[in-house]
């Protein structure tokens, strides 16, 4: 077992472990940390703490130290040049006549790099680009291509429910959402309205998924044929959040009822069929072989 802090970057970005030294940090502090980029500036998301090797991302990294004030001042710093470097990639993007979208910048703590976030159709070649923004700029410049989902993360936004983006609030990773989901969930299949403001499927889709999944398990399925306190009849269709089944009876109206109250019809067990008789007949071949041979052993001609 290893002593780590979960340190964060962005306000709604993902969780690295750093190995604290002797730093007693508490939730909400913010500290320098060793990075690949560099020396970085984060916020302190889950205190002192105890995880497995196997948890760990080799080598771990270390807490330099605890932000100063006159860190917070630098960081206040670094925060306005990557608005200034923001305008000037825009330009610098225009006179090459590329197709990207700039999305955000940022500095390393010590402002020895510079990272341009951007999104595109496609791969597109800013070789040309990155050396005139170095110039410009007079740092190492960085392009990183992201997607929408990423776009949205950073640049935020209201979400069709009226509430702030989940990406943009508390998610810290993408999980994978199917078309599927928004079927099991009985919603409209209209891409306007299961579509976030990326494009993509709404990532609240999969947050109801595995509660609709266990749901339905306990219940029938539509079109099976159900005994219900009104009589028998053939489900219809289920709202697991209710845990409500609608049946359709054999008049043509449709019910609801509460689970608990619907019982799946047994198949009727099918009654054996009487089979030929297995005496010998009295008639036929049969009796006429052992007649002769009767007749034989008498003597008889």
């Amino acid at each position: 077992m290893s002593v780590v802090v979960g340190v964060r970057f962005k306000d709604r970005g993902k969780m690295y472990y750093f190995d604290p030294g002797d730093l007693q940090l508490q939730p909400g502090d913010r500290v320098l940390v060793e990075t690949v980029r560099g020396t970085e500036m984060g916020s302190v998301l889950t205190g002192l703490k105890e995880v497995p090797e196997e948890k760990l991302m080799s080598p771990l990294r270390r807490v330099i130290r605890a932000a100063t004030p006159e860190d917070l001042v630098v960081d206040q710093g670094n925060r306005k040049k990557a608005g200034e470097a923001m305008d000037i990639a825009r330009q610098k993007i225009a006179a090459h006549g590329l197709e990207m979208h700039l999305v955000d910048a940022e500095y390393t703590f010590d402002a020895s790099r510079v990272v341009l976030y951007f999104t595109a159709d496609g791969r597109v070649d800013f070789r040309e680009l990155v050396k005139d923004l170095a110039s410009s700029l007079r740092t190492r410049v960085e392009l990183r291509q992201i997607g929408v989902r990423d776009q949205a993360k950073m640049t935020g936004g209201i979400g069709l429910c009226g509430r702030p983006l989940c990406c943009a609030s508390f998610l810290s990773d993408f999980l994978p959402v199917s078309i599927k989901m928004a079927k099991d969930q009985n919603l409209s299949l209209n891409p306007t309205k299961i579509s976030g403001s990326c494009g993509r499927l709404l990532c609240c889709l999969r947050f109801e998924c595995e509660h609709y999944e266990d749901a339905r398990s306990s219940m029938p399925q539509a079109g099976t044929r159900v005994v219900t306190p009104e009589g028998e009849g053939k489900v219809a269709s289920l709202n697991p959040l209710k845990s409500v089944i609608s049946v359709e009876m054999e008049d043509g109206k449709i019910l609801e009822f509460p689970a608990e109250e619907v019982e799946e019809k047994k198949p009727e067990e099918k009654k054996p069929e009487a089979g030929p008789s297995k005496e010998p007949s009295q008639t036929g071949p049969g009796l006429h072989q052992h007649t002769e041979e009767a007749g034989h052993l008498a003597g008889l001609p």
